[in-house]
Order: C-alpha cells, then sequence, then structure tokens
C-alpha cells in the first residue's frame, strides 16, 4: 500500500508539473510574440522616423525597443526558473517514492523469512513432542514385530493430520530406520541414515527438550525431494532426561511450502515481473526463490556485517534483505529474505541509495 500511495502521489506531482511547465511555456511564448511585435513596430518606428528626420520619435522608438529587449531576458529567465524547479520538484518526489519501495522491500524480505521461521518453530514443537508418544518409547524400547507396526499405525495417523510431512522415522542409536510412517509409498525401514547431516547432530542431543536440524537437502529415500529434517532423541518413559532410545526424525515437505511463501510475497505485477523472492541459507545459497532460482545457487549477498538493508549491486539491481530474527524458542538458521529487484527500476532508487543509512540500512544483530 505505501509503495502504491507513493507511486499515485508521484504521478499526480508529475502531472501538476507537466502542467505547469506547459503553462509556463504557453505563457513565455506569447510573451515573446508580444516582444517580436514590438521589436517590428520600433524598427518601423525608426525607419519612419529616418525618413521624415523626426529625431525624438527615433529616441522613442528605441526605448520601446530596450524594453521588448527587457521583457524578453526576462521570460527566458523565468522560463528556465520554472522548469529547473519543476524538475527539482519531481526528482524529489521520485526520490521519496523510491525510499518507500526500498523500505518496502525490506520489509517483505523480513516477512518473508519470518513466515516460514514461524512454520519451523512448529516442526520443533511436533518433534519434540511425538517423540514422547508411547507407541514410539515402546518400539524403540523393544522393536519386535508387533511393537513396529504399532508405531508405524500410530505414525501414520499423525502423518494423515499433518499434511506437511513426507515421512516420520523411528531410527535406533545407530541410525537404522525401524518404523516410518508411511511404509506403503517409502520403504525406509532397514536405511542406514547413520551418515546424515542430520542424524550426526542429533547424537550430540542432551535431552529429550532438545532438536536438531540440518540445513534444506534432497532425500534419495523419499523420492529425492527438498526437506527441512527435524530430529528429537526418543527416551525411556517419554521422560525428558530418560535414558536413550532412538531418535524421530520428521521430514518437512520443504519444496511446495517454501514456495507458498516466496510466491506469496505481496509484490505488485509489475514488481514480481522484474524481481526474485528469495530465501537464503547462512551461507548465503538459494534454498527457495522464484523466476527460475535454483536450490544451492550462491548468491552474492554483499551485507556489510548488518542484518537488513539495501543496496544497488554492479549491475544496477536492487537488493533488499533481512536476515531471520527467530521466533519464540527457534533461534533460526542464519536464513535471509531478499528481494532481488529489475537493473531499470534499481536505478530510479539511487537518490535513496546514495543515503549511507539507506545503504545499509539497521545493524541490529540477530541470532542465528
Amino acid at each position: 500500500m505505501a509503495t502504491q500511495a507513493g507511486e499515485s502521489l508521484g504521478a499526480v506531482v508529475d502531472q501538476a508539473a507537466e502542467s505547469l511547465k506547459e503553462a509556463a511555456r504557453s505563457n513565455i511564448a506569447a510573451i515573446q510574440n508580444i516582444t517580436r511585435r514590438m521589436r517590428l513596430l520600433a524598427l518601423n518606428a525608426q525607419i519612419e522616423a529616418a525618413h521624415a528626420g523626426q529625431t525624438g520619435f527615433a529616441v522613442v522608438a528605441e526605448e520601446v525597443k530596450a524594453v521588448a529587449g527587457e521583457i524578453e531576458a526576462r521570460a527566458a529567465s523565468l522560463g528556465g526558473d520554472v522548469g529547473a524547479r519543476v524538475d527539482d520538484l519531481r526528482d524529489a518526489v521520485a526520490g521519496l517514492a523510491s525510499a518507500a519501495r526500498g523500505d518496502r522491500f525490506v520489509d517483505l524480505a523480513l516477512n518473508a523469512v519470518e513466515i516460514i521461521d514461524r512454520n519451523l518453530y512448529e516442526r520443533t514443537c511436533d518433534v519434540r513432542w511425538w517423540a514422547t508418544d508411547s507407541a514410539v518409547v515402546d518400539c524403540a524400547a523393544t522393536p519386535r514385530p508387533e511393537t513396529v507396526a504399532h508405531a508405524e499405525r500410530r505414525l501414520g495417523v499423525i502423518l494423515s493430520a499433518y499434511t506437511v510431512y513426507l515421512d516420520l522415522w523411528l531410527c535406533d542409536l545407530n541410525g537404522r530406520v525401524i518404523a516410518n510412517g508411511r511404509p506403503q509409498r517409502f520403504a525406509a525401514r532397514g536405511v542406514d541414515s547413520s551418515r546424515a547431516r542430520w542424524f550426526a547432530k542429533a547424537k550430540s542431543l542432551a535431552s529429550g527438550d532438545d532438536f536438531a536440524v540440518a540445513e534444506i537437502d534432497r532425500c534419495a529415500e523419499l523420492g529425492g525431494a527438498q526437506v527441512a529434517t527435524y530430529v528429537a532423541s526418543v527416551r525411556e518413559a517419554g521422560a525428558a532426561h530418560g535414558r536413550p532410545l532412538g531418535f524421530l526424525a520428521v521430514h518437512f515437505d520443504w519444496e511446495p511450502q517454501a514456495r507458498s511463501v516466496v510466491e506469496g510475497v505481496r509484490l505488485t505485477a509489475d514488481e514480481a515481473a522484474q524481481s526474485r523472492v528469495l530465501l537464503l541459507d547462512a551461507d548465503h545459497r538459494v534454498i527457495a526463490g522464484t523466476r527460475g532460482a535454483a536450490l544451492g545457487e550462491a548468491v552474492p549477498l554483499a551485507t556489510g556485517g548488518r542484518d537488513s538493508g539495501l543496496y544497488a549491486d554492479a549491475s544496477g539491481r536492487l537488493i533488499a534483505f533481512h536476515k531471520t530474527p527467530g521466533y519464540e524458542t527457534y533461534r533460526g538458521m542464519g536464513w535471509f529474505g531478499v528481494i532481488e529487484y529489475a537493473p531499470g527500476s534499481a536505478r530510479a532508487l539511487a537518490p535513496a541509495l546514495s543515503r549511507p543509512e539507506r545503504a545499509w540500512g539497521s545493524s541490529s544483530s540477530a541470532t542465528a
């Protein structure tokens, strides 16, 4: 709304400025026409005075000519002054509208990363809760056929209600999958996940109150889908400090959820056609994006050590960014929301970007 209001104001001022310049040009042209006529009259008067030998009349004609010259000079000065002031006004309004758009882009980048963080915060709650489920605890303690079947039925019920997950895996302490929630779809039982990045992090969990998460990755056992995997330890009697029995890994179906976030950023149709909305990991690699952004693509994000800001890169693109502030007890993973705006539009923001405080934005620290 702020950008649309700024653009509307800019359009009104631009139209008014153009009308003013046109009126000034019209009036100045009329004045110049009058002066041309006065010059002709003065010239004719001088000729007639010369023929008649009337010196006094010649002096009057000369004075008329001088006045006409002065009027013309002032008209020219007025035209230049009005034109310059109108151009200054137009540039000032364009700068304000550009600054408002830049601020809005930074806010939208924050909004995108906040939405995904709130979503992932819920995943941290889910995995720790489900790791205490009695069917899961019993299966991890004694993985017999009947306890495995019961655990898989229970995990299947959870998945029927929580459609954002591809699968839930119960692993033993060595990383072998002993039960999963969708055995008919994914043959995960018996899979060795000990080398997975999420399992390496899971081994250091100190209690059932803790969780681990790895960066976005593709999982071959889940059809090569992009997943965000969250893990909690399964402990004896479901107690936070009970004896470790295994691990519960929940595989969040990343691609469709993240796509809905980046595609849902509220850009105008014109802005969307000239922009890429990105989510970047802590290493500035693409984990989600619009307009052909590839998973894992490296983005040379120049934050200057800041958590948020706005700048134009060497190619003239406008880059707005904001680092995750985390959500509730979820501290985030150092991810960034980013909006890259097209070169032609970015150059229009030069007046706003010329101020150092706008070039880099906020310096407040966020916990990754």
